[in-house]
């Protein structure tokens, strides 16, 4: 892939709502304070988005990533994420957190652990996708960041 454009998008842009709710990720919050979003376009095509959630205790989420699916299974959401956790850590967030119900072995190819639900810091117990977005049988994974 060539370098993507990368622009900041409000969680009530329409493409964002759409492209999530097509491929079974939750959009109920998206336009809440708090939350970021990212559009990833190269040639002016869209490839995909992601998201986070920072707190003011070094802690995110990270969420609503991705890939449109034409382009699936070619490293995109891998390169989307890797950017996501390279911004994040120039914001200062120590640990970042990601819920999935189908990408843990995705998560772990980045680094990221299994974590017990209940040992969640309180700023992620507290965001909407983990206290009723996202199922209780949601995986927590967790990545330290440098």
């Amino acid at each position: 892939m060539d370098e993507p454009t990368i622009d900041e998008i409000p969680g009530s842009a329409a493409e964002l709502a759409t492209t999530l709710a097509g491929a079974g990720l939750p959009v109920d919050d998206l336009d809440l304070p708090g939350r970021r979003f990212f559009r990833f376009r190269e040639d002016g095509r869209l490839i995909g988005f992601i998201g986070w959630e920072a707190s003011d205790d070094g802690m995110a989420l990270l969420r609503s990533l991705v890939v449109v699916p034409a382009l699936r299974h070619k490293g995109l959401g891998r390169t989307m994420t890797n950017w996501a956790l390279t911004r994040l850590a120039e914001l200062g967030v120590g640990d970042v957190y990601m819920l999935t119900a189908t990408a843990e072995s995705f998560a772990a190819q980045l680094g990221f652990v299994r974590v017990e639900r209940a040992l969640a810091p309180p700023s992620i117990r507290q965001s909407h996708q983990f206290a009723g977005l996202c199922p209780a049988s949601a995986i927590l994974l967790q990545r330290s960041l440098p």
